[in-house]
């Protein structure tokens, strides 16, 4: 490999604001900040207002489409007076 081309690519700590939930992956993120983890390790922090811990959609919080009102039948009930007559 070429030397100075390459992008930092390192263990970041990665953390979600919203509920504090934590993890560690190999990023190119750029940090200005470190963390010490549980184990000693001095770690990069990436801070996030989300992840899939907190997300609606993964923890299944997310209301469904379908269950919104009958949207699609509000439609048709609404332009039903334009349909093309033949």
């Amino acid at each position: 490999m070429k030397n100075g081309i390459h992008p930092n690519y390192r263990d970041v700590c990665f953390v979600d604001l919203s509920n504090g939930f934590k993890f560690v992956t190999r990023s190119c993120a750029p940090t200005r900040e470190t963390i010490t983890m549980d184990d000693g390790r001095q770690l990069p922090l990436f801070k996030l207002e989300t992840t899939s811990e907190s997300h609606p959609f993964y923890t299944g919080q997310q209301k469904s489409v379908d269950t919104l009102g009958g949207r699609v039948e509000k439609f048709r009930n609404k332009f039903a007076h334009l349909t093309i007559k033949k």
